[in-house]
């Protein structure tokens, strides 16, 4: 198993791309932090994890809390005995057209999405600084840190500044043997996703400008994570890797199934 005798720290673990990613972990051999602001849904995943061999623990994190973001690292080293593995996934998304966002709206998004990436990365980094083993950090970005999406303003720019942050992140750690990468996923069936498509008629226009023709799953992205996480990608650091299903690289639309 490829991640076998290693511990991972995962946030925004209760659903979707960060439940797939923390399972994942457990299956290659990690054993998992979970974490998240929802207390029944972290729980689950740690529960999944559990009933399916693996080792997990749960704890409540709000990411834009810097004293719960240490508290979970604490957890991870308390429960087992080291951190090697963290991936920053918790985000919050909200639609609205670009005049009706508040100052309310733009500060919820970039408190969750960025500075939460920076606090939780921090004090990953410095628990594996401190222990001396080196690590992964894994930052889930977006394909729109690069392609905007006018509906969600807050959610695109967090998702470029988390594409810096990668980077800045990965120069900073190189001695320290800590790599730092990002995830870019382009549309995945999870309920943000669902979110944001909405009716039928938005749900074509997407996959238009999708050329694989589907939405990607969480589990494929975690496929990507544990790659990542592993030492396979021992060479790879401050990259973002986008998974779209060539969305980015499309310069025009494709015929959608209805």
């Amino acid at each position: 198993m490829r991640l076998e005798g290693k511990v991972a720290t995962v946030t925004g673990a209760g659903r979707g791309i960060g439940r797939a990613c923390a399972i994942q972990f457990a299956s290659e051999g990690a054993k998992v932090l979970v974490s998240d602001i929802n207390k029944e849904e972290v729980e689950e995943t740690a529960q999944i994890i559990n009933e399916l061999g693996g080792s997990s623990e749960f704890c409540i994190c709000d990411t834009g809390n810097q004293k719960d973001c240490r508290n979970m690292v604490e957890n991870a080293v308390a429960s087992f005995g080291r951190l090697d593995i963290h991936l920053n996934n918790a985000a919050v998304l909200i639609v609205k057209k670009f005049l009706d966002f508040q100052i309310e709206d733009w500060n919820q998004v970039l408190r969750v999405n960025l500075t939460g990436f920076f606090l939780a990365g921090q004090a990953a980094a410095r628990k594996m600084v401190e222990l001396g083993n080196g690590g992964s950090i894994i930052n889930m970005s977006s394909i729109n840190a690069v392609l905007a999406i006018p509906d969600i303003l807050p959610y695109v720019v967090s998702k470029g500044g988390v594409n810096q942050l990668t980077k800045v992140m990965a120069l900073s750690l190189i001695n320290d043997r800590i790599r730092v990468n990002g995830i870019g996923p382009g549309s995945i069936a999870t309920d943000m996703v669902k979110q944001v498509m909405g009716t039928n008629s938005l749900r074509e226009k997407i996959l238009s400008r999708t050329p694989i023709g589907r939405l990607g799953h969480p589990d494929e992205v975690a496929s990507l994570a544990v790659f990542l996480a592993s030492e396979e990608s021992s060479y790879i650091t401050g990259e973002t890797i986008y998974m779209d299903g060539g969305r980015m690289a499309l310069n025009y639309t494709v015929p959608v199934e209805t």
